[in-house]
């Protein structure tokens, strides 16, 4: 009995890595197919709270975080006047901006670095830059820090709407 020269003896992990990789690109091209490029964009994790007022602008101070808590007492954050312009911000000046104070990672207390510009994780050292939306810059986080949807009202006082992204410890972001 004559043997097929051109076989290859691949083994059982190399088999079951093709495998899934085939499986991987099979559910990809099957998920999109059809579908126009904007209907296959990742929805906004944006979840809206009942409003809740926070402060007044008045109250805050350039580079220097005010404490409060959103979207109930159990979820610590802060309120930040960063002096520039930034996405997201409110205000007149566009420069106040709102975030949860736990880090999304394993839900330590993080701390405000005004030198730095950056909220900092003493657990895994993950660092989030403010001026860009929360953006992790650094560490173990696989998330972005939670920013609030902040709006402010004309005699100044700033309410929180909602929050971007899922907050630590929480199955959901719903109340």
């Amino acid at each position: 009995m004559s043997r097929c020269r051109n076989m290859v003896d691949i083994g059982r992990r190399q088999f079951l890595r093709g495998s899934a990789l085939a499986a991987a690109s099979a559910t990809v091209a099957a998920a999109g197919a059809g579908m126009p490029q904007a209907q296959a964009a990742v929805p906004s994790a944006r979840v809206d709270y009942p409003s809740n007022r926070l402060a007044n602008v008045s109250e805050l101070a350039l580079n220097e975080p005010l404490d409060v808590t959103y979207p109930d007492e159990d979820a610590a954050g802060v309120l930040l006047k960063l002096g520039t312009r930034v996405e997201g911000g409110v205000g007149p000046d566009g420069d106040i901006v709102g975030f949860s104070t736990i880090c999304p990672h394993k839900g330590f207390p993080l701390s405000y670095s005004a030198d730095q510009r950056t909220f900092n994780c003493p657990g895994h050292y993950s660092v989030f830059d403010p001026e860009k939306g929360g953006q992790q810059v650094w560490g173990q986080s696989t998330q972005n820090l939670p920013q609030y949807v902040l709006r402010v009202a004309d005699n100044g006082d700033i309410f929180a709407e909602g929050v971007d992204e899922l907050l630590y410890g929480r199955l959901s972001n719903v109340l």
